[in-house]
């Protein structure tokens, strides 16, 4: 199993374990990031396929291979944040799969030397 798809079912069963609560804080952590990053069209674009994904339960795993490497470091800034400081268990499960998705776009990025 390739380490994107490994991290891809990571994603899958965090956000199956997300508990009703757990959603409803997730969708409010998407909103402010879409909110914070209103200026770059991609990371909102980003934290709004996130938000879909909650909303309808699934992963999408067409993860936007466009994003730029500083797009990705505002991203994995704000999922670290959640990760480290969110107290719901479910939810700083949910934020670790997606840093773990990012790290590897970000990883994928500088080799193909696009960074």
């Amino acid at each position: 199993m390739a380490t994107g798809d490994h991290h891809s079912a990571y994603l899958a069963r965090a956000l199956a374990a997300l508990e009703p609560d757990g959603r409803a804080r997730v969708e409010e952590l998407l909103g402010q990031l879409a909110e914070a990053a209103r200026a770059d069209e991609r990371v909102v674009a980003f934290a709004t396929a996130r938000r879909a994904e909650v909303t309808a339960g699934r992963v999408d795993l067409e993860l936007p291979t466009s994003l730029t490497e500083q797009e990705i470091d505002v991203l994995l800034g704000g999922f670290l944040r959640i990760r480290d400081q969110e107290p719901r268990d479910d939810v700083s499960d949910w934020a670790n799969a997606v840093v773990a998705l990012l790290e590897d776009a970000l990883n994928e990025l500088k080799e193909a030397g696009r960074g």
